[in-house]
């Protein structure tokens, strides 16, 4: 089984150099064995091709996934734990370690072994997949690690755009022309877009991590849900407060916000190993009183999500193939034109409590790569507590601003919050 990359799966490869990896850590309350490990990770690469499927490269230098005949295992790596944030020094370690994709699959396994508590850690390259794919086969984890004949199913993966895209639209001469004439002007815009010479110097990276309590945690979704707002919108808008406070002049106002492609595109499901996402970017008007400025930015994203075409954005991506080094370039290169990128994961739907063991938490997962401005505010909510992991580097955010802007994130919640409790 192999299929060729998509454009946005080629852009997060690159040359396979540089590491663009994504880390989910969580915390398990329990006893383990490596061979109840290694089998588990056993059938949730039996499930998905994706996660056994190595990188070949076909005699126009054009990387494609791969299935070998004879798989190879996860990747495990075990050391003794010894501090509860060891996990976050390991997350560290794996943003930075290449994968030998040739060879070794995308993913691999850090087991931070205690005698009652073990952090453990899927690392991945995010041209593999993204944050919804690696929750889903998280849970398939945890699923047999706890009972080994547990049924988790076989994925039917995507093998190419004719899997997302309707053959209607996919088909459609009219749609067809349209994706290419866009491809085209996108590609001699991007080519001629002035770029520095050498990309920004990222010096030392850095990943903050904090929680919000379930009463807090509560409180704050009760307040969304009262202002007919979303945490997301809640948390874009304290975030670009935040950088506005502490950077001043300097801070772009402006977040990236992806949005997940499984909202629009039935055809991928929850459990499809799928890298590919879609973007709106987010703003404030710092003349507005707070609560004004959410409602205000809370309509915008409906209307930017409303506008979201996965499909043609899809079709016009795989027309311009040949433009892809330039694209890359640019998102280097070029200078950066937002203050961060926001993902909130939402709710994570996984249970707690297992026959053999306990899910204590599972941290917000971080991710950096070299595309440009490395700052990423994650969040995402188990076991009704707020979890957040501030990725960023010294050369785009030095550590005492973004320290700084996680004080101002937590006033913001603090004071609306002290609003709401009075009115």
């Amino acid at each position: 089984m192999k299929r060729r990359l998509l454009f946005g799966e080629r852009m997060l490869l690159g040359d396979g150099k540089e590491p663009f990896n994504a880390v989910i850590p969580f915390r398990l309350r329990g006893t383990f064995t490596l061979e109840h490990i290694r089998r588990a990770l056993a059938q949730i690469q039996h499930k998905h091709p994706w996660l056994r499927a190595l990188i070949s490269y076909d005699e126009k230098n054009v990387p494609w996934f791969e299935v070998p005949e004879t798989p190879v295992a996860i990747p495990v790596r075990i050391l003794p734990r010894q501090s509860e944030n060891q996990w976050q020094e390991e997350s560290r370690k794996e943003w930075h370690l290449p994968f030998n994709y040739e060879k070794l699959p995308l993913i691999r396994f850090v087991w931070i072994k205690g005698e009652e508590v073990s952090d453990m850690l899927f690392a991945f390259h995010h041209c593999l997949c993204d944050g919804g794919s690696a929750m889903a086969f998280l849970y398939e984890f945890l699923q047999v690690l706890d009972n080994p004949s547990a049924d988790i199913g076989i994925e039917n993966p995507i093998l190419g755009i004719q899997d997302v895209v309707p053959s209607a639209i996919l088909k459609s001469r009219r749609q067809q022309m349209k994706a290419k004439l866009i491809g085209r002007l996108a590609a001699t815009a991007i080519k001629w877009i002035p770029v520095n010479k050498k990309a920004v110097e990222r010096q030392t990276d850095y990943l903050i991590h904090w929680k919000l309590d379930q009463k807090v945690s509560k409180q704050l979704i009760a307040y969304c849900r009262s202002n007919e707002i979303t945490v997301n919108t809640f948390l874009s808008a304290a975030v670009l407060q935040a950088f506005k406070k502490v950077k001043g002049a300097a801070a772009f106002n402006k977040v990236s916000c992806p949005v997940d492609i499984r909202r629009f595109a039935t055809q991928i499901k929850e459990d499809h190993i799928f890298a590919f996402g879609l973007m709106i970017v987010v703003s404030s008007d710092h003349k507005l009183g707070f609560l004004d400025n959410v409602r205000s930015m809370q309509e915008s994203v409906e209307r930017k999500t409303a506008k979201l075409n996965p499909y043609m954005t899809m079709m016009v991506m795989e027309s311009g193939h040949d433009a892809l080094n330039n694209f890359t370039k640019l998102l280097k290169n070029g200078k950066s034109s937002n203050d961060c990128m926001f993902s909130n994961l939402g709710r994570i739907q996984i249970p707690h409590q297992y026959k053999e063991f306990t899910l204590d938490t599972i941290f917000s997962p971080s991710v950096i790569g070299p595309l440009g401005n490395t700052t990423t505010l994650v969040t995402s909510t188990f076991r009704g507590e707020m979890d957040f992991s501030l990725v960023g580097s010294e050369g785009y955010l030095p550590y005492v601003e973004a320290l700084a802007i996680r004080d101002e994130v937590m006033k913001i919640i603090t004071l609306q919050l002290e609003y709401l409790a009075v009115s």
